[in-house]
């Protein structure tokens, strides 16, 4: 008996329990990649959007690059310095902070929601839209610890683009619109 004669004659439960085993290990792993895709990168200092917009800091007052340019951009050291130089000068997160200031050094602070490098994005057109911030990025106000709350996959943008009205569907859906 030849080799591939007794692969041939295996029972067919050990192809059907590899491919069981198979679509179990792809489905652990598509959920850790998401997991991972969501979790909240470990900062430098601890930081809460939840305190800024409860005393009235709009998105756009430390993060107004999508005003100007394509990226909403991480404050400068030097933005947060012009408020918490006299604003919250008690609070060891501010003085961590303003230490930074002191030795003219940047934050360190690690990007939340990124999009692959291959991926062309603006918020100008998504902003011209209507968009708001959180339509994206989540209630972002509300978060003590800032963490992603979307994947930003093409298959997440792609969703979006296919609920718009059927005359910018064709557009949105170009493969030109996202890869430059």
């Amino acid at each position: 008996m030849t080799i591939l004669s007794r692969i041939a004659s295996r029972p067919k439960t050990l192809s059907i329990g590899g491919l069981v085993l198979l679509v179990g290990l792809l489905a652990a792993g598509i959920l850790l990649t998401r997991r991972a895709a969501l979790a909240a990168p470990e900062q430098p200092i601890p930081f809460s959007h939840a305190i800024h917009d409860q005393a009235g800091v709009q998105c756009l007052f430390c993060h107004p690059g999508p005003l100007r340019s394509d990226a909403a951009a991480i404050p400068s050291v030097q933005k947060c310095a012009g408020c918490h130089r006299t604003i919250a000068v008690d609070r060891p997160a501010v003085q961590e902070l303003m230490a930074y200031w002191e030795a003219q050094a940047p934050i360190p602070w690690a990007p939340v929601s990124r999009m692959a490098d291959f991926v062309y994005f603006s918020h100008q057109p998504h902003l011209g839209a209507g968009l708001n911030c959180e339509t994206c990025h989540g209630e972002v106000g509300s978060m003590s610890v800032l963490r992603p709350v979307n994947a930003m996959d093409m298959g997440w943008c792609l969703a979006c683009h296919l609920e718009q009205p059927a005359q910018k569907v064709a557009r949105l859906t170009d493969c030109i619109a996202c890869h430059k």
